[in-house]
């Protein structure tokens, strides 16, 4: 009997704390340089949710593409995300592009005009997938700014 009302009362609970809708995607913003070296330029961004469900998730960004001046220059790498229950909540979308790929012939011309005007445009583009239990749900990313870089 003292199964039964364990099994019952964890049923009940698991029903009452229910997915109502995916959580919601506002944005994407701050896209930034963070670092550069000789070998990498860092670009970060935000990507922003409002999650209005009573339990939690996860999120994955390993479907983002970075690109600079129309090139595709690096994927997002970033580990699984926990999505807060009720709240708004970002998760940070960090790229690493290779100098070297910069400095190739098929973006030499997107970098001259970028080193006279001192800006480069950035995109981020691709899918940010959600998870929790069964349920899943797939966010398109498509997010473009000009890019002060700093010398």
């Amino acid at each position: 009997m003292k199964k039964f009302i364990i099994l019952l009362t964890a049923t009940l609970t698991i029903l009452s704390c229910s997915v109502k809708e995916k959580p919601e995607f506002l944005r994407v913003d701050n896209i930034k340089v963070d670092d550069s070296n000789s070998k990498f330029i860092t670009l970060t961004a935000d990507a922003y949710f409002l999650n209005k469900n009573d339990i939690s998730g996860e999120l994955k960004t390993d479907e983002i593409k970075v690109f600079v001046n129309n090139n595709q220059m690096a994927t997002v790498t970033a580990e699984s995300f926990k999505v807060p229950a009720r709240k708004e909540f970002s998760i940070p979308l960090k790229a690493n592009v290779p100098t070297d790929s910069i400095f190739s012939d098929k973006s030499l011309s997107g970098l001259l005009g970028s080193l006279l005007s001192q800006k480069m445009k950035v995109q981020y583009k691709g899918q940010i997938k959600y998870k929790v239990f069964g349920f899943s749900h797939t966010y398109d990313v498509d997010q473009t700014e000009n890019v002060k870089i700093k010398f």
